[in-house]
């Protein structure tokens, strides 16, 4: 079997998370001698944990996308609540193209595509074939990396509001939908820093043992 298949755990040591020493797997449910953090082989319920917040999220788009997430009221027009695709519609109406383009993005596209990363990943984990591990981890640093910028759209309607009113061109007010779109950025980030990666390749070595075997 190839070295790259034998981590720490097959060789009978564990990583503290908190200090990274290394400790005999017997102390596994005890304390780090050195920092005194609990020490475990794999982080508990890591995949119950990660589908329940994976799942809040997920029904937090429903919300997100269905209420309204900002009221635009151009000079003396009087303007309507708008959901994030009624904004972005209203944005690119007056010209705003650069900005609808960043809300459409940071607000619907990259959400749902966190979601549907991380649920391919638990699925893979728990019923799927470990192939493609490499592929696999990609995606899911990927995933982890999108999450600095999930607050994106939040953070360029809030300058708008700035720019805009500043310059007396409109008014603009964040509405209801906002704060169920900004629960669907904290539990997907939540999700992404929850789920154990390791598991990925414990699935795979519980794959190759089987294999093995027979």
């Amino acid at each position: 079997m190839n070295s790259w298949r034998h981590g720490a755990l097959a060789q009978g040591l564990l990583r503290c998370h908190d200090c990274s020493a290394l400790w005999p797997v017997s102390l596994e449910g005890h304390h780090c001698p050195r920092c005194g953090a609990p020490l475990h082989s794999r982080t508990p319920h890591s995949l119950t944990r990660t589908w329940a917040l994976l799942l809040t999220s997920a029904l937090l788009m429903l919300p997100a996308n269905l209420l309204p997430i900002m009221r635009v009221t151009m000079l003396s027009s009087q303007g309507d609540a708008s959901t994030i695709l009624g904004g972005v519609i209203e944005l690119t109406k007056h010209g705003l193209w650069g900005i609808a383009i960043v809300v459409l993005a940071a607000s619907i596209l990259i959400p749902v595509g966190k979601i549907l990363a991380l649920a391919s990943l638990l699925i893979a984990i728990q019923f799927g074939k470990a192939t493609n591990l490499r592929q696999k981890m990609v995606m899911f640093r990927i995933v982890h990396w999108i999450g600095r910028w999930s607050m994106l759209d939040i953070f360029v309607v809030g300058i708008l509001v700035a720019l805009v009113q500043f310059g007396n061109l409109a008014y603009i007010v964040g509405q209801t939908g906002a704060l169920a779109f900004a629960g669907v950025v904290v539990f997907t980030m939540l999700a992404a820093n929850t789920l154990d990666t390791r598991l990925i390749w414990d699935r795979h070595l519980q794959e190759a043992s089987i294999g093995s075997e027979t």
